[in-house]
């Protein structure tokens, strides 16, 4: 079915057209790179896979409660909202939510391929375009997959929240080349790990879980490749120059904090939008899940170089300062070591069906001896 036909509203034109500024560039320096990115960009080559055999799209998954999102965690918990609601309408508000949630990850692996390809064009490092080359297909396989989740489990796309595609825009629109990694990198793609891994760890639907914990495996390098490349560049910016992608990145934290929301989705349940977004705005889960939003871009900002006193005045307006301190390198190595157990767990399974199989073909056909 097409996507369009499945869309809870009108996303407009199929297309979203943004204009490109900047300049493509070319290196003619093929021996030397530096150590560590050429490392993570043999990493990347190693660790490709392929969406339509490791994941077990033979799982079944209830639309209707595709997480095992207890009442508690929706924003109408606790409403007067809530309690007008039947069984039926708990489910529909279920299946709304987790559509909507997966659709802007769906939208935003799409901005990250498109910004990973315009990486590969603007950086001046060949070392750099290289590893961004297998990014741009990570970045595809991720798209590709939840795209197929929300077709085929769920049946509902959302289109994509307005304040993530301006954040998305003025990061394609930027003429400088460190824009894509600082905008996509760092803020979108660290937005997104938090959400990512606050699911994971919370969902007992093993779909789910499997499809965010192999995409995290993969994002892990995405942010060490933002890190790595920013860290090294911002070293040579002036005071002026920090400042302004200080300024960006205190923008698109506040424009994050406050708009991602989902006050769409009540929308959708016939709350008027200023309700929908107080609603939002007051739940005790949603206040604690945009503070978790931003426990991996605060460090990774902080490591690159960006920590000017503006900034860290605007994290602690929104309380999440200390989150500076934390241990980047251990939470990305967390996500690496949850996809390897993963496979190492459902490998050690299925080898237990095999010999069991194989077993009792033994035993059937002694018997018939």
């Amino acid at each position: 079915m097409p996507t369009q036909d499945l869309y809870a509203n009108d996303p407009g034109d199929s297309t979203w057209q943004v204009p490109a500024s900047g300049a493509a560039r070319f290196s003619w320096e093929y021996d030397e790179g530096r150590e560590r990115l050429l490392a993570l960009y043999q990493k990347g080559k190693d660790k490709q896979w392929d969406g339509q055999q490791r994941i077990d799209w033979d799982l079944e998954v209830d639309p209707y409660d595709a997480l095992g999102t207890p009442d508690e965690m929706m924003s109408l918990y606790g409403t007067k909202y809530w309690d007008r609601l039947t069984d039926k309408d708990k489910g529909d508000l279920r299946r709304h939510y987790a559509s909507w949630q997966f659709s802007q990850f769906l939208h935003g692996e799409q901005g990250a391929m498109i910004c990973a390809a315009r990486i590969v064009e603007s950086v001046p490092d060949l070392d750099a375009k290289f590893y961004s080359a297998t990014q741009t297909m990570d970045e595809a396989r991720h798209a590709e997959i939840y795209g197929r989740f929300l077709h085929e489990k769920i049946g509902l796309v959302y289109p994509i929240n307005d304040n993530l595609q301006s954040l998305l825009g003025d990061t394609l629109r930027d003429s400088r080349w460190d824009m894509p990694y600082l905008g996509m990198q760092v803020l979108i793609e660290g937005l997104a790990l938090a959400a990512f891994g606050m699911i994971r760890d919370t969902t007992d639907k093993p779909l789910p879980k499997q499809i965010l914990t192999y995409v995290m495996q993969d994002e892990a390098r995405h942010v060490a490749f933002g890190r790595l490349a920013l860290r090294d560049y911002y070293k040579q910016l002036t005071d002026a120059e920090l400042r302004e992608r200080e300024e960006f990145v205190i923008e698109g934290c506040y424009l994050m904090r406050d708009r991602l929301r989902g006050a769409e989705v009540l929308e959708n349940f016939g709350i008027p939008k200023a309700e929908a977004e107080a609603l939002s705005e007051r739940s005790e889960f949603l206040q604690l899940f945009r503070r978790l939003l931003f426990s991996r871009i605060v460090p990774c900002v902080k490591d690159i170089g960006l920590w000017g006193k503006r900034l860290q005045q605007a994290y602690v307006d929104m309380g999440v300062f200390e989150m500076g301190d934390a241990n980047l390198d251990l939470l990305m190595a967390q996500d690496e070591e949850l996809a390897e157990r993963l496979d190492a767990e459902r490998f050690a399974a299925e080898e237990r069906d095999r010999v069991a199989e194989v077993r009792e073909a033994i035993e059937s056909g002694a018997a018939e001896s």
